[in-house]
């Protein structure tokens, strides 16, 4: 059953008073700035053209970001943390941002990685120049970590540890690839690892190769004969603060590319990610444990999610993303092997997503507890995308079959809000929620998604608390 605008409850009109002020006054005051110029990226639509620096998609009216939903919308089931108002307070947990960005008033100093290798620069590897560099950067104030423009370095598994001296920066200005000899790796789950730093910058304009062909070709997702085993991440960021990370160029991880981890008040933006539509479990960005980063201005382009966002993390903020081929935008997957999870506070605008296998999705596995609330997709294109829009509380990425459960991930206050574009598949629209938890608040507002042959798509949707308004293609007419 759909309600109508013109007949709402209270609770509804109240819901729809609150989460994009909310929204609106934890980002837009509290987001950090900079001084690099955006890029943009232009497409041709039919007859239209979209930019991801774009307001909205061309073709469509002004939506601005007015109202303001969910506030004070109190689910019982959030296990005491309510969180009432929303999307609030993002980035106000003292983000040092000129201690951040500001340069040393003593100046600053430049070490390269080039003043270790000695006379022999064409080793086997540079770890130890590398180490050797870093430590002198790190201890000094106002230190800048350099990998030299146009040169190549081939790295084993590294960690750059902290913390580091004020006024520290970053710059990947060459080519750093991957070793290509899987036994070096050992535990075999980083490659590249920046940890407890704080206050920096780290700002590219070269490449980060992780040579992930040597790990597809023996992923048990490729060759069925082969053991399911982890591979490395690319690159990780654990437990740094106040920081951003500009201009970088990542292509062919041997599993995730970029990971922030137990992070908090992050700025990402002009990022170019790459590896084929194939390359399995190969997310562009995975955010984790992680509270205030705002991803922004980036193209992603991998065999997996492209931006992935699970437990731990709130205040999570993308924007003007373009993403495909890949697996979409996704919120999970929350709850595995019955465990608790919670993300809040969502908010993806200005996205545009090709061919790729979702849209954007929510994923839960049964049995899991926890919440994923007040989250907002707005002002997002789709052209050619199977599962445009899907909540699949049913998620199941195992080899056997997974157990039906009662509990589940709670699943609430989720506007859906002038998406339009072409489903790959009939369903455009699946809301599978869990019967024993219904999914609670969820809005669709201007949604239009056709079939590739621009006719009425289908919606599928069960056990969801569901508000039409405005123009919405395809409507569930049945919500069970």
């Amino acid at each position: 059953m759909c309600w109508r605008v013109k007949a709402q409850p209270l609770h509804l009109v109240l819901l729809q008073v609150s989460l994009l002020l909310s929204l609106l006054s934890s980002f837009c005051c509290c987001t950090l700035s900079h001084s690099h110029p955006a890029r943009s990226y232009y497409y041709n639509y039919g007859d239209d053209y979209y930019s991801a620096n774009n307001n909205v998609i061309i073709g469509e009216e002004d939506n601005e970001v007015t109202g303001n939903y969910y506030q004070r919308y109190n689910d019982n089931n959030d296990n005491g943390d309510h969180d009432q108002l929303g999307l609030r307070n993002f980035m106000d947990d003292g983000m040092e941002q000129s201690d951040a960005l500001a340069p040393s008033s003593s100046g600053y100093k430049i070490v390269s990685v080039d003043d270790y290798l000695g006379s022999n620069q064409d080793n086997a590897d540079h770890n130890e120049a590398f180490a050797k560099a870093w430590k002198e950067a790190c201890f000094t104030t106002g230190g800048v970590f350099l990998v030299p423009k146009n040169k190549e370095y081939k790295l084993r598994p590294m960690n750059f540890s902290g913390p580091c001296h004020a006024h520290f920066n970053i710059k990947i200005l060459g080519s750093i690839k991957a070793s290509e000899d899987i036994s070096e790796y050992k535990p075999r789950t980083h490659w590249l690892v920046f940890e407890n730093l704080r206050n920096f910058e780290l700002e590219g304009g070269g490449t980060i190769d992780g040579k992930g062909h040597i790990w597809w070709q023996n992923s048990c997702k490729i060759n069925k004969t082969k053991p399911c085993q982890h591979a490395p991440t690319a690159l990780t960021f654990e437990g740094c603060k106040n920081f951003r990370v500009t201009e970088l160029r990542m292509v062919n991880a041997q599993q995730m590319h970029l990971t922030f981890q137990r992070c908090a008040n992050v700025r990402a933006f002009n990022l170019v990610i790459i590896a084929p539509g194939h390359s399995p479990n190969t997310d562009g960005i995975h955010i984790s444990q992680t509270r205030n980063i705002h991803i922004s201005n980036s193209l992603i382009k991998t065999g997996d999610d492209c931006i992935s966002i699970v437990s731990g993390s709130k205040n999570i903020r993308a924007t003007d993303i373009t993403c495909g081929p890949g697996h979409g935008i996704s919120i999970g997957s929350l709850g595995a092997g019955q465990s608790k999870a919670h993300v809040s506070n969502v908010w993806v605008n200005r996205a545009r997503l090709s061919g790729t296998t979702n849209g954007v999705r929510i994923k839960t596995w049964q049995g899991g507890r926890g919440y994923a609330k007040n989250i907002i997709f707005q002002n997002i294109l789709m052209q050619n995308v199977s599962n445009p829009i899907i909540i699949d509380q049913h998620y199941c990425d195992q080899q056997t079959p997974c157990q039906d459960m009662k509990s589940s991930v709670q699943v609430s206050n989720v506007l859906y809000k002038d998406i339009k574009g072409t489903s790959a598949t009939d369903i455009a629209i699946k809301l599978d929620c869990n019967k024993g938890h219904r999914c609670r608040g969820i809005i669709l507002q201007n949604v239009k998604l056709m079939n590739q042959q621009q006719q009425r798509a289908k919606a599928d949707c069960h056990y969801v608390n569901l508000v039409h308004r405005g123009t919405v293609l395809p409507k569930c007419f049945r919500t069970t």
